[in-house]
């Protein structure tokens, strides 16, 4: 073996042998057969090497039907449906079908942070993997974290956010498509996504709870900073928002059929480039329940609007938004 695949080959996790993608972020594990048979110590081990890498990359896992791949997630934690977007039945899963209205997801984003406890773990699996395009880019968080001057990241640690899934889908993302792929794209947002609104509010920076490291908690669910006008939070996130997207934090990978990607939502962002015009892209996600995010002071993420929430818990929740807004928006 050369040197540099030496250098490049990290055996420093038990059996595992994970190949360096990129500098900040991303691994490939090789020659290994995902399993809810797994023993503990492998499953450990595979979470630990997750946090370090904050996504892990597997080839050819053609043994992984919906159901083994249920029963792997649910390895890591309780597995968890979409809040809105409908699983295929029998399932939890989180189905991307770019032939319908839902299927690209092609934005930056932490999945699902219109809850207070948006999902640990995200376990993807191509079924059908188009011949060319289809990649998917992520971004390592706590590296835009520590990688801000000394005072973005005063005034970061002081911000708290409000996300939800009625954002702003914006016209850029059906730019290019035809009419009716368009219509489907927005009636999908609009019938499905946002069915029932959800909103939850974010330290900007958060504590990751296993490696303590701390995080940007960012991306296109964001509605506002609290306490700011619409036009100063846009501007503020753009500034934070492009130094997570920076070219050196991120790993692209192109993926092929019988892939899966294990990612940690904690400390990621990622983005599905939409570049492959009619061919077919069908993925599936399992998604591992998280915790509340927890602030550098030790406050806790909160929901500020969910269906089940009685008005009496809404209106506690405005009190408690009106006391808590002076303190999260102070620079």
């Amino acid at each position: 073996m050369s040197s540099s695949a030496q250098t490049n080959l990290d055996t420093s996790f038990e059996n595992l042998r994970i190949r360096r993608v990129a500098g900040l972020i991303g691994g490939e594990v090789q020659d290994i057969k995902l399993s809810a048979s797994l023993d503990d110590a492998a499953i450990d081990t595979l979470h630990r090497a997750l946090v370090k890498y904050k996504v892990l990359f597997f080839r050819d896992q053609s043994h992984l039907d919906d159901a083994a791949h249920q029963a792997f997630g649910a390895r890591f934690g309780d597995t968890v449906a979409h809040p809105t977007v409908p699983s295929p039945e029998g399932t939890k899963l989180f189905e991307l079908d770019a032939s319908k209205g839902g299927g690209r997801a092609d934005s930056w984003h932490t999945d699902i942070t219109f809850l207070d406890a948006f999902p640990k773990i995200s376990i993807l699996r191509g079924v059908k993997i188009p011949a060319y395009g289809g990649d998917t880019v992520w971004a390592n968080t706590v590296a835009a974290y520590e990688r801000l001057p000394a005072d973005l990241k005063r005034l970061a640690d002081s911000l708290w956010a409000v996300h939800t899934n009625d954002y702003d889908y914006g016209a850029e993302r059906i730019a290019g498509t035809d009419s009716r792929s368009a219509e489907a794209r927005l009636a999908h947002h609009q019938n499905v996504f946002v069915s029932t609104v959800y909103e939850a509010e974010h330290p900007v920076v958060h504590v990751h709870p296993v490696s303590g490291e701390k995080a940007l908690l960012l991306g296109h669910f964001i509605k506002n900073i609290v306490g700011l006008s619409s036009s100063e939070s846009a501007r503020i996130f753009e500034i934070l928002q492009n130094r997570v997207i920076r070219l050196e934090n991120t790993v692209r990978w192109q993926g092929r059929k019988d892939d899966v990607v294990i990612w940690d939502n904690r400390a990621t962002q990622h983005y599905a480039i939409n570049y492959y015009g009619t061919q077919e892209r069908l993925v599936r996600r399992v998604t591992v329940a998280g915790e509340r995010a927890v602030s550098i002071d030790g406050r806790h993420s909160r929901t500020l609007r969910r269906p089940e929430q009685q008005p009496q818990a809404q209106s506690q929740a405005k009190s408690q938004q009106a006391v808590r807004e002076p303190i999260a928006s102070a620079a």
